[in-house]
């Protein structure tokens, strides 16, 4: 589904990836971890098309997508989704759920399919649907980041840091619908601080060391090799 291989990037002279290659498969989550500044964010934004590569390639589908930016990427099923809470504040829940299905140019059937998932596994959203994003919680407006990208139906997610800020109790749940994405065949490929929650729910771990892929294996693997046990699930 997606294949990065010998991808180099950084910012201006500063280089910050170096020689980077994995592959995600259909239906697969695939956790990166490593400290602060080790290049997972960098990693991440290059594949979604923000930061053009000096180096290497990236694959999506079997076709070279390599410096492609997020217009060429969203629409065939490559979606990014940034730390953060980016909705759009003064826009009701709804209006911001529906404008993450225009790019992708969701069917409607299609999008009142993912709303309905949507507000099963997130109903403080439906409660919420014609309330403004700017009332939400910090938490609540993570769920509603990843509702847009959910009904753009993308075939590979990279999602950075979705527990960034939030409550731990807020986690599982998110953690939880990531799944139920892989489930539905989505490679999901997920940079996440809370590494035991992700663990829980990942069937590969990749570690990164000053812009290097230093580990790549299965979970299992990946908690042996780091002394990380997954989180009770």
């Amino acid at each position: 589904m997606l294949e990065v291989s010998g991808l180099c990037a950084g910012y201006g002279r500063l280089p910050v990836l170096r020689d980077v290659s994995f592959s995600a498969a259909e239906g697969e989550i695939l956790l990166i971890a490593g400290e602060n500044g080790a290049g997972k964010t960098t990693l991440l934004q290059t594949i979604g098309g923000l930061i053009k590569p000096t180096a290497g390639s990236i694959r999506f589908e079997g076709r070279d997508v390599t410096g492609a930016t997020p217009e060429d990427l969203v629409p065939r099923g490559l979606r990014l989704v940034l730390d953060g809470h980016r909705v759009f504040p003064e826009l009701s829940v709804f209006d911001n759920i529906r404008l993450g299905a225009v790019a992708s140019k969701t069917g409607k059937v299609a999008f009142d399919t993912a709303v309905d998932q949507i507000f099963e596994v997130f109903p403080i959203l439906k409660q919420k649907a014609n309330d403004k994003a700017r009332s939400l919680s910090g938490g609540q407006q993570q769920m509603l980041t990843l509702s847009q990208a959910f009904v753009s139906q993308p075939k590979v997610l990279l999602c950075d840091e979705p527990s960034l800020g939030l409550a731990m109790a807020l986690m599982p749940p998110i953690m939880n619908f990531l799944r139920s994405w892989a489930k539905s065949g989505t490679a999901v490929v997920i940079v996440e601080q809370h590494v035991q929650l992700a663990l829980a729910v990942a069937a590969r771990g990749l570690l990164m060391q000053r812009g290097s892929v230093v580990f790549d294996g299965t979970a299992d693997e990946f908690a042996a090799e780091t002394g990380i046990i997954a989180a009770p699930h």
